[in-house]
């Protein structure tokens, strides 16, 4: 592997590496814009949707209450498990690494043992 391969293999890592840090800080703010508004406006919500026919229903105003909360609760453990996939070394990619490492250094020696394919 000559040195404008290992440039360019790290160059795509760095680049993949931002791809995941912009893509979780994304989600990590759209959760928090959008929870802070469910809980900052749960009582207008209400308000809002509750209408002439919906108020002789109690089980509504639950349904709504639980949405309310079940939402971050719920959105929370999605963005935990995203989080883990993003900032948590997984064994199997620094298996996929080692490997994909072994192929291109068979590559290059065959490269270098047969001349360009």
């Amino acid at each position: 592997m000559n040195q404008h391969e290992i440039k360019t293999s790290r160059l795509l890592r760095a680049q993949q590496r931002v791809k995941e840090l912009k893509g979780f800080y994304q989600h990590l703010t759209a959760y928090i814009v959008v929870n802070l508004f469910l809980l900052l406006f749960a009582g207008r919500i209400t308000f809002i949707l509750l209408s002439k026919e919906v108020l002789g229903n109690p089980g509504f105003l639950d349904w709504i209450n639980w949405n309310i909360w079940g939402t971050p609760i719920i959105w929370g453990v999605a963005l935990a498990i995203h989080a883990a996939t993003v900032f948590i070394k997984s064994p199997f990619k620094t298996w996929e690494e080692r490997q994909i490492r072994k192929i291109m250094e068979e590559e290059s020696d065959d490269v270098n043992k047969f001349g360009n394919r």
